[in-house]
């Protein structure tokens, strides 16, 4: 589990009462994880996606009501809507990432930095957008946005075993492509489906 928003309650509180401080620190705390995800699923247009979807929050905020985890499930349900309006727009598979193409690096309490430790973020981004889409969007949401797997099945619109088995699936292939390379095959051994 990632470390927390400080005082989330508070934050949220003071994000609906329009204390634009309060929503630098939430987005702060988050827009690498959501970067991250949209990377992996829509290279091309990560950065208009977390952009629209950030757009989003701030005039649905009004509306929301939960705890943290709520949030962030609600926050990458809202970007996996903004990715699949922009396939039905571009209808494009996403391309490689270069060096230099994230424009943050994760911190060091980067949920995906316990799994893919021995990987460069950009490696590691680029071998989870290898796998079969519905594989590597499981994966992106559960490692990289911390979800667990009810909330991920919710915002695929799938089964929660049917997540378990695309987490899985894409966790062997991955074990798989790092043992046949010069890749470590231990980053991804601590990840349950």
């Amino acid at each position: 589990m990632t470390a927390g928003v400080a005082d989330f309650p508070q934050q949220i509180a003071a994000c609906k009462a329009g204390d634009s401080q309060a929503f630098a620190r939430l987005w702060r705390s988050l827009q690498p994880a959501l970067l991250r995800y949209l990377y992996i699923i829509s290279t091309d247009a990560a950065e208009d996606l977390a952009s629209e979807t950030w757009l989003e929050v701030a005039r649905s905020l009004h509306r929301f009501e939960g705890d943290e985890q709520m949030f962030r499930g609600w926050l990458f349900t809202i970007a996996r809507h903004r990715y699949l309006d922009w396939v039905r727009r571009q209808g494009r598979r996403p391309r490689a990432l270069a060096t230099g193409d994230l424009p943050e690096q994760p911190s060091s309490d980067d949920p995906a930095t316990a799994v893919l430790a021995s990987l460069s973020t950009i490696d590691a981004l680029n071998l989870i957008a290898t796998l079969p889409p519905d594989q590597a969007e499981a994966i992106a949401l559960r490692v990289i946005a911390d979800l667990d797997v009810g909330r991920v099945a919710e915002i695929m619109q799938r089964q929660p075993g049917a997540v378990r088995v695309l987490t899985h699936r894409g966790l062997r292939r991955l074990a798989g492509e790092l043992t046949s390379s010069t890749l470590q095959p231990s980053a991804i051994d601590g990840v349950t489906t």
